[in-house]
């Protein structure tokens, strides 16, 4: 594989770093964190302006890239800045699942930066699987509940999945919806992420719904959505542990014991060399999953499972490793690494942890 970005890849690197880094620190976060939908505005609209959500979509969908390493490279930039952001959910995730169901008008408010969306999926005993929902819809009347909806109340509308037949667990017979947030019958209870960011629980009573796509076919919507939405979120695992590293490497160069910094010593040097070897590993396994991300659906799954697998278990060490050689610092809330931290801890729990994925891995890889 050639692992070199392309001139187009390397200047939106370039720019959207440069961004970042002189756009985003400590007051934005903090700024994001206590307000009341978990969401910066400014920064929304900015990264709008310089056309992030558009490369989230190919060309026949209304935007300008949408390939799996134009994804990656995003949202490991976002992850390197330690951005609390809804692009992941909010604009990714709930945007793919409208561009393949035909909603391009949709999707165009969305790269415009007129609308807010947030996916209503997961239930409270679906674990990962995609396929399990209890919500029921009869006639375009949805009862049920979600859980853990991210960027909920913030959104102008949600996308919401509901059975319109078969089993709990049948892959068929699932269905997507429009809801809008103002709807009769929707509650929307708001809590903050402990990584950031605010999700909700849904509970939707007798509630009106407009059908998205083809009926009892959204499944195969969301399985599609949800792999590139677990490739975003290890790309941006990556840049997360990219600046958990860096710090750590700046900070042992930095501070002194017995005259000289403490990266002399050998014991540290080694746990250091450990980190930049999972490093890199990781960096080859996102590598890996982005680039067959346009590959036979089987391919995909086994690149992206085995990806997620090994994010959980190198941003594990890398987490615990970075806290250890800071000391009692890297807990503290002034420090960038304790957000960090969290955030890399955090995203084993999203789109399925390491023991689910080596499950999924496992079984596609059996003869």
């Amino acid at each position: 594989m050639n692992f070199d970005l392309t001139d187009e890849h390397q200047m939106l690197q370039d720019s959207l770093r440069r961004f970042l880094k002189y756009s985003c620190n400590s007051e934005t976060r903090n700024e994001a964190l206590s307000s009341e939908t978990g969401v910066t505005s400014d920064l929304w609209h900015a990264m709008v302006e310089m056309g992030v959500i558009g490369a989230f979509f190919t060309e026949e969908q209304g935007g300008f890239g949408g390939t799996g390493a134009d994804i990656a490279l995003i949202f490991e930039e976002l992850g390197r800045a330690n951005i609390v952001s809804p692009f992941l959910d909010g604009a990714l995730l709930s945007g793919r699942v409208l561009a393949a169901a035909g909603e391009l008008d949709r999707v165009a408010d969305l790269i415009n930066g007129d609308l807010q969306l947030a996916l209503a999926h997961g239930e409270p005993t679906s674990r990962y699987d995609l396929n399990y929902v209890r919500t029921t819809s009869v006639n375009g009347i949805l009862n049920g509940r979600k859980a853990v909806v991210v960027n909920a109340l913030a959104s102008d509308v949600l996308i919401v999945s509901a059975r319109i037949s078969g089993e709990v667990s049948d892959e068929n017979g699932i269905s997507l919806y429009f809801v809008e947030k103002d709807a009769a019958g929707l509650t929307i209870q708001d809590y903050a992420l402990i990584a950031g960011g605010h999700a909700a629980e849904v509970t939707l009573d007798g509630v009106e719904g407009s059908l998205i796509g083809e009926e009892g076919k959204g499944f195969a919507l969301l399985k599609d959505a949800y792999a590139i939405a677990t490739v975003a979120q290890c790309a941006e695992t990556l840049g997360e542990m990219t600046a958990a590293t860096e710090l750590t490497q700046e900070y042992l160069v930095t501070r002194q014991q017995f005259g000289r910094p403490i990266a002399t010593f050998q014991a540290l040097a080694h746990r250091m060399s450990d980190m930049l070897i999972e490093m890199e590993q990781a960096r080859s396994a996102v590598i890996r999953a982005a680039g067959y991300f346009e590959s036979d659906e089987r391919t995909r799954d086994i690149n992206i499972h085995a990806a997620k697998n090994l994010m959980g278990r190198a941003g594990r060490l890398i987490a615990e490793e970075s806290i250890q050689m800071h000391g009692g610092i890297a807990m503290t809330q002034e420090y960038e690494l304790a957000h960090i931290a969290k955030r890399i801890t955090m995203a084993d729990h999203r789109f399925g942890d390491t023991d689910y994925h080596l499950e999924k891995f496992m079984a596609l890889t059996q003869p």
